[in-house]
């Protein structure tokens, strides 16, 4: 790999472009030699200051940033460098000095060989870093120092961007860096900051909210509708939310935001700037080049985390109802135009059933309060279009993307609220992965209702090999029931073949959920049909 050409701009470049937006222009350092290519032709504008151990370096820097009140820069190399300075790191963290550490490593292309000078770093230091990170890829070391610098401030110590030598020198991403420009924390909603996040959304001609997970309680819900209705603007749902931050059948609410580059880009447009609200900015699935979105990026949250991997040009860092509210009172209203969006529905099946005509059933059927459980991958496109969440903790999904979560979380969930409907809407690959949670269900009488999408296959996996232009190695497996591993776990099931079945046995069964003392297993056969699209 060679290096490129001076007219590129690199790594480096945009690296230090992140360090004089924070103010981090003065580095304390001991040279070595992983960290040469970041420091040989230092920009005249960034000032190298030498102490001759890796102690010092770290106790000057400590000290300087224990004065300024603010992040000081270190650059330390590799294992010997970062094993010098640990007690002075550890005397840094106790000392609640914010310090952004940059560790040297050899080059990444032979790491995995253990080359000379290779350090084994991301634990030498301990838990004394309140963040250690070892970016990716070469392009993830500018927001990697973003986000080290909003950790030191949040943490109160030293954290730590492990990055090879020939980091420097690849080219940048003309991409925004995932980090936003300025994070504001309150332990309450500063009038400062709702003043500023107000005077974005007035001089906005285009706004939209993105609502996600952590603005799943009532008083955030009712903030929201507020001020989408004083903004007249569109509300959408993050991409792969576990919960729903908004109220799904209000006629502001969008649907959910795709999943992947293009059509996010698309989504949004028409839009000049994009407040985000308890979610992050913005989950992807599928890896597409260019940027989320051209439109301004405001993030409000009260998680840290998801603010620091957010390419926001603001994110606060506050808890939500108040701030919320707030916002919503200090946001000038303006004349209603919009009208609902027009909802899907699912045609009455001539034939065989499909996911979306039992989500649609269901739809019609269930209370408003009940709690959806989902895990059923290749049908949850149609579970959002066509099973709205209509009261905060209406929607439950796993967070994370991995099978196993619906059968338990739901049996807990109706445990946690024994008054409260819940339904669990899970594939029959998704089922197998916790399928003992329906004895926890039968042997203490929890009455959630478990509806099971069965088509005898991974049909997102099969999805997704064809949109690969292969042919899955894997075999179906039609043979497995899941009403039968039911019943042997204790749990009463039904098998459902039919639409008329299927709208009988709801129409027994959801006006009686919310007194139900006995959990029930519904199998329902379907089709696995459509496009995987998330």
């Amino acid at each position: 790999m060679t290096a490129p050409s001076a007219s590129v701009r690199t790594v480096r470049d945009a690296a230090f472009d992140v360090l004089r937006l924070h103010g981090l222009t003065t580095l304390f350092a001991n040279p070595g030699s992983t960290e040469v290519s970041v420091l040989a032709g230092l920009p005249e504008d960034l000032e190298f200051v030498l102490a001759l151990h890796e102690g010092s370096v770290v106790g000057t820097a400590t000290g300087w940033a224990l004065a300024r009140e603010e992040p000081a820069l270190v650059l330390l190399h590799t294992t010997a460098g970062l094993g010098n300075a640990v007690g002075a790191l550890a005397t840094a963290r106790v000392n609640r000095a914010p310090l952004v550490v940059l560790v040297g490593q050899q080059d990444r292309r032979h790491l995995t060989q253990q080359p000379f000078l290779a350090g084994r770093l991301e634990g030498l230091a301990g838990d004394y870093p309140v963040r250690v990170e070892s970016p990716v890829r070469a392009q993830d070391v500018p927001g990697a120092i973003g986000r080290a610098v909003h950790a030191a401030r949040a943490g109160r110590g030293p954290a730590l961007v492990l990055v090879p030598m020939d980091d420097w020198s690849q080219p940048a991403e003309d991409l925004p860096v995932a980090a936003p420009d300025t994070v504001r924390r309150s332990a309450a909603a500063d009038p400062q900051d709702v003043a500023e996040v107000a005077r974005l959304l007035a001089r906005s001609a285009a706004p939209a909210l993105v609502v996600g997970a952590g603005a799943d309680s009532a008083p955030t819900w009712t903030a929201l509708t507020a001020l989408a209705e004083r903004l007249d603007c569109p509300v959408w749902q993050e991409p792969f939310g576990a919960r729903a931050g908004f109220p799904q059948h209000h006629r502001l609410f969008a649907g959910h935001l795709p999943a992947d580059r293009p059509r996010l880009r698309a989504t949004l447009a028409p839009h000049d700037l994009v407040l985000c609200v308890g979610a992050p900015f913005l989950r992807q699935y599928p890896y597409a080049p260019g940027k989320l979105t051209q439109a301004r990026a405001v993030v409000v949250t009260d998680d840290p985390a998801e603010a620091h991997h957010s390419p926001a040009e603001l994110a606060v860092v506050t808890p939500l109802p108040d701030f919320c509210d707030r916002l919503a009172r200090r946001t000038p209203p303006r004349e209603p135009r919009r009208t609902a969006a027009p909802r899907r529905s699912a045609p009455v099946p001539d034939g065989s059933l499909t996911p979306a005509h039992v989500l649609a059933a269901l739809a019609d059927r269930l209370p408003a309060e009940t709690v959806v459980v989902e895990e059923t991958p290749s049908s949850r496109p149609d579970l959002h279009a066509l099973l709205p969440a209509r009261a905060p903790l209406g929607f439950l999904s796993a967070a994370m993307g991995g099978l196993g979560f619906a059968l338990p979380a739901a049996v807990g969930v109706r445990m946690a609220r024994p008054r409260r409907p819940v339904v669990a809407v899970v594939g029959d690959g998704s089922s197998l992965y916790q399928i003992q949670a329906l004895w926890t269900a039968a042997h203490y009488g929890v009455g959630a209702l478990f509806v099971v999408l069965a088509n005898g296959r991974y049909a997102v996996m099969d999805k997704l090999a064809a949109q690969h232009g292969g042919k899955p190695p894997w075999p179906r497996f039609s043979e497995v029931s899941v009403a039968g591993l039911a019943e042997s776990l204790g749990c009463p099931a039904r098998r459902i073949g039919t639409y008329a079945d299927l709208c009988a046995t709801l129409d027994e069964l959801c006006p009686e959920l919310a007194g139900r003392t006995e959990p029930l297993v519904l199998e329902v056969a379907v089709t696995a049909d459509g496009d995987f699209r998330p």
